[in-house]
């Protein structure tokens, strides 16, 4: 049966899938071929395009006048024996996600082996639009460089008195729950499995990886809500995931313990996947954070980390399942006097000694960077040092630290640097190649409007899942697809500004807020807004060191904490001296004078007083611009984007003066140029 395109609520933005980027295909005469649910959602797709732009669309065999596109399954997967398209090697297949897209003879064809790789193929063709129907094209082999492409939604079931209804949440409340209970909403949950299908995402963690007491049931009695999500989201190929929490087998099964050895443990644990199964056939796996700031997990038993992550795969290998084991392990009650201990060790020192030892599938979910997703972070060494274990690699779309949804901050740059960075020096395999566990991002989805509170923030929810698929693509080019996909006809002034507007907006957000990788800064807590030294006494283990000679935290091998001697070999040694460390990260290695000469000819003190100023110009820059495309935008989404510009402008403001005026009070020396600074 043909399923419907989701009807979106009224009010709410069809983000990068509007109606008129539909019109190439809708405008054509279709033949799909195939069978199957997903092939249904991608006859659904095309007869709901061809209602509105005069088109036509054809099941099963072919009669009458040629096609101007034909989308079909195969039996034969037709990557097998092509050494063509996106670095593919002779007789290397596509698997059920892959296809091959071609044009000969005024006929455009996309070829899949799998419906998944049909459902791919037709929002490729969306892409390409008109292009996709002129001159010829040869064969064009496309697949996933990696088989889970996944959002974990920070969402709570019941409000929780800190952190609301979605923690780190930025753009209202949850698609899936409203004040403890399921909201039932499954067009919106449709809707917005359909956006993130488009974009190559397969998969959805639909609950806070902190699981509290409600949360938890989800698990085993209330497993009937996360199957409706589920079945809301399975016709765009997307697979439910659940954050779980370590000791439910204490919480929920009333045993008197949850050690992962423990027989009763394992039979529990047993029991309830398959309760979920039962709910949930194509069920993806679970999600765990445990032994981190406070969650529950092996050390309370003695057993390692390897133990609870086995415990939770042999539970879910005999349906298929996943369990992702989140490496952000470390101390969040440190002595602030004590340099020897350093948060950026901590995922490297638990995890490595265990390489090997985890099931075939358990997945370790890595941060990208050894902190906490902060503007700007080494590449975490965890990375490249686990070479017998499936890593995933976790970024964060949801921009606590650059932001918060309030300012435009595009993280498709930071994310490509760390998929292009190569562990083992240049020469070696990059990240994106390392990470076979998955490429994770933490949800920037919510209920508002917009999906993502500031209508420009889609754009890295769209980028994260075109990475995701081929994490070597060049982002600049990910983000014209948005532009082009989201303003579909859209003046070259309008292309233009919208660039301008992304593209350097990471930097931007940079050079107004922490300087040189040194990180924080934040407001403890809720995490908006400077407080240069809002965590520098705190247990939390986020520390700059600024005193009246310096400022940096010392992370050499020689004299510091010895993070920089967890990297390989070419890394270890261009962090380890002040001499070769990159300036973005000089402040993250080393603890330096404020006269320190940077390798752009800047010392450090005068290198901050620049860039902040810069970034606050920039932001003015920006505001204006947004400004001149009234006309382009829509009045709902100008008015939305005005009113996050001027919040962004004071707050850079706010960042400029504390963080300069901190500065020279610390070091006494004064801006070369004279400007105010308080």
């Amino acid at each position: 049966m043909t399923l419907s395109v989701p009807v979106l609520p009224e009010g709410v933005d069809p983000a990068w899938l509007p109606p008129e980027a539909f019109r190439a295909v809708g405008a054509r005469r279709t033949l799909i071929r195939g069978s199957g649910p997903l092939v249904e959602t991608v006859h659904g797709e095309v007869a709901d395009a061809c209602g509105r732009f005069g088109g036509e669309v054809v099941r099963g065999e072919p009669s009458g006048a040629p096609y101007d596109l034909v989308l079909e399954v195969t039996d034969a997967d037709p990557g097998l024996g092509l050494g063509l398209g996106l670095g593919l090697g002779l007789g290397l297949g596509l698997g059920e996600e892959g296809f091959v897209c071609r044009r000969a003879d005024g006929t455009t064809t996309v070829t899949a082996a799998g419906p998944r790789g049909l459902l791919y193929g037709l929002f490729h063709v969306v892409r390409l639009g008109e292009a996709a129907f002129r001159g010829e094209r040869r064969h064009e082999a496309h697949r996933p460089a990696v088989a889970l492409r996944m959002v974990d939604h920070w969402d709570n079931v019941a409000v929780h008195p800190v952190m609301g209804q979605v923690e780190r949440g930025y753009a209202g409340g949850s698609l899936f729950w409203r004040d403890g209970r399921a909201r039932g909403e499954v067009e919106r949950v449709r809707a917005y499995g359909r956006l993130l299908a488009a974009c190559g995402i397969n998969a959805v963690a639909v609950n806070n990886v902190n699981v509290h007491a409600t949360e938890a049931r989800l698990l085993t009695d209330r497993i009937g809500e996360v199957a409706v999500i589920a079945d809301a989201l399975r016709p765009y190929g997307i697979r439910t995931h659940l954050s779980v929490t370590f000791a439910a087998p204490v919480v929920l099964g009333g045993l008197p313990t949850a050690d992962p050895l423990d027989a009763r443990v394992r039979q529990w644990w047993a029991r309830a996947v398959r309760g979920v199964y039962a709910a949930i056939p194509d069920f993806g796996g679970f999600v765990v954070k445990a032994d981190s700031e406070g969650r529950p997990g092996p050390f309370t038993y003695g057993r390692s980390h390897a133990d609870g992550a086995n415990m939770l795969a042999a539970a879910l290998a005999p349906h298929g399942g996943t369990v992702h084991w989140r490496a952000f392990v470390y101390d969040h009650r440190q002595d602030w006097r004590d340099r020897t201990t350093d948060r950026a060790r901590a995922a490297y020192d638990h995890f490595v000694p265990l390489d090997g030892e985890f099931a075939d599938n358990a997945v370790l979910q890595v941060k990208h960077g050894p902190m906490d997703f902060q503007v700007r972070e080494p590449v975490s060494p965890l990375l490249g040092a686990m070479p017998r274990t499936r890593l995933a690699l976790e970024v964060q779309a949801t921009q606590e630290y650059t932001g918060q949804q309030r300012h435009v901050c595009w993280l498709g740059p930071m994310w490509s640097e760390a998929l292009r960075f190569r562990p083992e020096g240049e020469g070696g395999v990059p990240v994106g190649e390392v990470t076979r566990g998955g490429l994770v991002a933490v949800s920037n989805v919510g209920d508002d409007p917009f999906w993502t509170g500031h209508p420009l923030a889609q754009a890295n929810l769209y980028t994260f899942g075109r990475l995701a698929w081929q994490p070597d693509a060049d982002p600049r080019r990910v983000l014209d697809e948005w532009i082009a996909l989201t303003f579909p006809s859209a003046p070259e002034r309008l292309v233009a500004g919208l660039r301008t507007l992304l593209r350097g907006s990471w930097r931007t957000y940079e050079k107004y807020t922490t300087p040189l990788g040194v990180g924080f800064m934040v407001q403890p807590g809720h995490h908006y807004g400077p407080s240069v030294d809002g965590y520098e006494y705190s247990p939390w283990g986020t520390y700059h060191f600024a005193d009246r000679d310096g400022i940096g935290v010392d992370r050499s091998a020689a004299t510091g904490t010895g993070y920089a001697a967890q990297y390989a070999g070419p890394w270890a040694e261009l962090y380890e001296s002040p001499a070769t460390c990159p300036d973005e990260l000089l402040l993250f290695f080393h603890h330096v004078p404020y006269g320190h000469v940077l390798h752009s000819g800047k010392t450090v003190v005068q290198h901050i007083y620049d860039t902040h100023f810069e970034g606050v110009a920039e932001v003015e820059e920006a505001r204006e611009l947004w400004a001149s495309l009234a006309d382009l935008v829509g009045p709902a989404r100008h008015a939305r984007g005005t009113e996050r510009y001027e919040e962004q402008l004071r707050c850079a403001r706010e960042w400029r003066d504390q963080v300069n005026s901190y500065v020279l009070r610390k070091s006494g020396v004064p801006d070369e140029h004279g400007r105010t600074i308080y």
